[in-house]
């Protein structure tokens, strides 16, 4: 018995130390002539489709962050957002890894405004998106319909009843309806806030985050004097571009963060919503 279990420990080192090899030969199938690093990478296997999703956890997550692309809308152009990334390292070309560069520009897609960007004095004082609070970027939002037939004005947001205590409301408009941010083509006549409905909800809400389905907040006629009350008292955050087909009206724990770039005014931001 002593010899039969010798022989199997041996049998297995044997087998352990002479596997045929499967890095050694072949390239990467998707690279020519790149060395292949691992078992999978050698597998002759179809790779499978790369699953984009819009909801994770079984719709728990949703995602609310436009997904950036060349046609999408850009501020005041008919040409969309263009060329942002390129593959300026590239193992097709004989690198020995991936590497992208991007330039865009800082109110792209779904993305934050900071007090800098409407006031020269915040700018130079250093109040950009680094100086944000994550406190009133993540929590407990209000997701609600506005009106189709007018901007955010005082009598729209008296009309919407939104209780004392709420914090960060998202608007959903019409620009939703017309899918503007799926287009190409920079759009005027988007909704947006008007002053006198900034006013009243900075004097009349607790709200401290602002979200909107389209490049602005404010209305296009009522640009700069809207966001000079939001962002005047530094307490408001604008969260700009939201993906916001397909999600019902309600509560939901938002999850809002911008990358840590001091000294930008706005910043591209990845926003969630948990059910």
């Amino acid at each position: 018995m002593a010899r039969r279990q010798l022989f199997l420990v041996l049998f297995s080192l044997h087998s352990l130390f002479h596997l045929p090899s499967i890095t050694a030969t072949g390239a990467h199938p998707a690279y020519d002539d790149q060395p292949s690093c691992s078992a999978s990478f050698a597998s002759s296997d179809p790779l499978p489709t790369p699953l984009r999703r819009e909801e994770f956890d079984g719709g728990r997550i949703i995602d609310i962050t436009h997904f950036y692309r060349s046609d999408m809308p850009s501020w005041e152009s008919t040409e969309g957002v263009g060329q942002f990334l390129w593959l300026s390292q590239s193992m097709a070309n004989g690198s020995q890894a991936n590497g992208s560069e991007m330039k865009l520009g800082a109110h792209s897609g779904t993305h934050v405004d900071a007090p800098g960007h409407v006031f020269q004095h915040y700018f130079e004082a250093g109040f950009d998106v680094d100086t944000l609070d994550l406190a009133v970027l993540n929590g407990p939002a209000l997701l609600v319909d506005v009106p189709r037939d007018s901007n955010i004005t005082a009598e729209v947001m008296r009309g919407l009843n939104i209780p004392r205590g709420v914090r960060r409301v998202l608007f959903r408009t019409l620009n939703t309806d017309k899918k503007l941010m799926w287009k190409k083509e920079f759009d005027t006549s988007y909704v947006g806030f008007m002053r006198d409905g900034a006013q009243w909800l900075v004097d009349n809400t607790d709200i401290k985050l602002v979200g909107i389905d389209y490049l602005s907040v404010v209305a296009f006629d009522d640009l700069i004097p809207s966001h000079l009350v939001f962002l005047e008292g530094r307490e408001i955050i604008l969260v700009e571009g939201l993906k916001l087909e397909n999600v019902k009206p309600g509560i939901y724990s938002l999850h809002c963060l911008p990358l840590r770039l001091r000294g930008a005014e706005g910043c591209p931001i990845r926003c969630i919503l948990i059910d």
